[in-house]
């Protein structure tokens, strides 16, 4: 039998670390594990039992498992042996090369399951039975292929109706939520559609600050701002504060960062220099070092690269939010990001589909999107009206009311029908009143 000796013992260790962690590569190479592979007696000690525990309860074992395990050990010195490999293991666990190592791994153990084959057919081919040896050959072909063959329906019903089937990030907006049958699901994709300054980051920063109240871990890409500035923006989101003042407020900071449950990774690249695969490596780092995250914001797409050549700016954009919804599907986790419009959308009092710029495919790719428009009247009146150009999960085509504070970060949308839905609508018309008023002052003065 060949072993895993000419990978070296590192290699040994990183599997274990592998077998410990890593629940689906378990399942797809079960049936292929032999412990003699290994060398040493520690490890086949340690791969042994996590076969065992797995092959009995479906799950790998926990420390408490394993503490257990090696307590019913009676050679003291395969006992400390067994220790300080673990030890030696758990060091491995955020490895940046755990992939190649499963890939490397997965190799070897499907070449033994051929060859071992190979061998096996030499009898059976001697006695004539070569039904058996397709079969034998067939399954060692198959050997290690992935164990997930996707959804059963007729199989799978109380999964569809006991579980949830879209585990999703609210909004902060429960109009909004409501509409998206909960938020944003796993590997979904999320666009805010508006204008240049019309306040696009900072209601990205408010949907990343909702997720943090309710303890998810959010990892914020910026492609505008620098990293610390949009650590105050999040922190004028919280406090109320605007970001010139969170000096002054230190200490309530402070304390709304130690009372908040969810953790905020923001990491900034600089625009048009990097790609979705950058984007694809930082979040396999991070989830290295155990900070897998939650949700994901981008501020924002259009503002990448893509990793495909592109003949045209349009279709370079629609090759930037393929890619970052293959990203996100790969990862199962959720992403905001946002998309400029054009500039004739400045004066639309609802922005549709044809407004967004250059290209009709983030459209297309996205699950959910949602414009923000803002006239003059609006931002004298902080003002704004919300329209669902797109919803998978619902309807569309409606529009909201909304009210906005830049200065605060304070960003809330209503139903049309609701006190304060009305409180907005009034507020808009004063804001059309405010600006004619403005406007007679003006002519007054050149007429004088």
């Amino acid at each position: 039998m060949d072993t895993l000796k000419q990978f070296g013992t590192s290699f040994h260790s990183k599997v274990i670390a592998i077998f410990l962690t890593d629940q689906p590569f378990v399942e797809q190479s079960f049936d292929m594990v032999k412990k003699d592979y290994f060398e040493s007696e520690a490890n086949q000690w340690l791969i042994e039992c996590i076969l065992t525990y797995f092959a009995t309860y479906k799950k790998l074992p926990t420390a408490d498992v394993l503490k257990i395990e090696l307590s019913k050990i009676t050679n003291d010195v395969l006992k400390v042996s067994v220790v300080n490999q673990i030890k030696v293991v758990s060091a491995h666990f955020s490895d940046e090369d755990l992939d190649y190592v499963k890939k490397t791994f997965l190799d070897f153990c499907k070449n033994q399951e051929l060859k071992n084959a190979i061998l096996d057919s030499v009898d059976l081919l001697k006695d004539g039975k070569y039904d058996n040896i397709k079969v034998r050959i067939d399954k060692a072909i198959h050997a290690g292929a992935e164990r997930d063959l996707g959804h059963i329906w007729k199989d799978e019903l109380d999964s569809r109706v006991i579980d949830d089937a879209r585990e999703c990030i609210k909004t902060p907006w429960p109009v909004i939520t409501s509409l998206m049958d909960g938020g944003l699901g796993a590997g979904e994709l999320g666009v805010i559609a508006a204008p240049s300054s019309a306040g696009k980051s900072w209601i990205l920063t408010a949907i990343g600050a909702a997720a943090l109240r309710d303890g998810k871990r959010v990892v914020h890409y910026t492609l505008e701002l620098n990293q610390k500035y949009v650590g105050l923006r999040y922190d004028t989101v919280f406090a109320g504060v605007e970001p010139s003042k969170i000096r002054l407020n230190v200490d309530k900071v402070r304390n709304i960062i130690e009372h908040t449950a969810g953790e905020l990774v923001i990491k900034y690249f600089p625009p048009r220099a990097v790609t979705p695969n950058t984007l694809y490596a930082h979040i396999q780092r991070l989830e290295s070092a155990g900070m897998r995250p939650d949700l994901i914001i981008i501020d924002y797409a259009d503002l990448l690269r893509s990793a495909e050549k592109a003949e045209a700016r349009y279709q370079e954009l629609g090759f930037i939010y393929e890619q970052l919804r293959g990203m996100v599907g790969e990862f199962g986790v959720p992403a905001w990001t946002a998309s400029q419009t054009q500039r004739s959308s400045l004066s639309e009092e609802v922005i549709e589909a044809e407004k967004i710029a250059e290209s009709y495919n983030k459209i297309m790719t996205a699950d959910f999107v949602m414009s923000l428009s803002r006239k003059a009247n609006d931002k004298m009146a902080n003002t704004a009206r919300v329209h669902i150009i797109k919803n998978r999960f619902g309807l569309d085509g409606k529009t909201f009311p909304a009210t906005i504070n830049i200065e605060k970060g304070i960003f809330d949308v209503y139903d049309e029908n609701s006190s304060s839905g009305i409180l907005a609508r009034k507020a808009m018309t004063n804001g059309n009143d405010l600006v004619k008023r403005v406007l007679h002052k003006k002519l007054s003065a050149l007429n004088d």
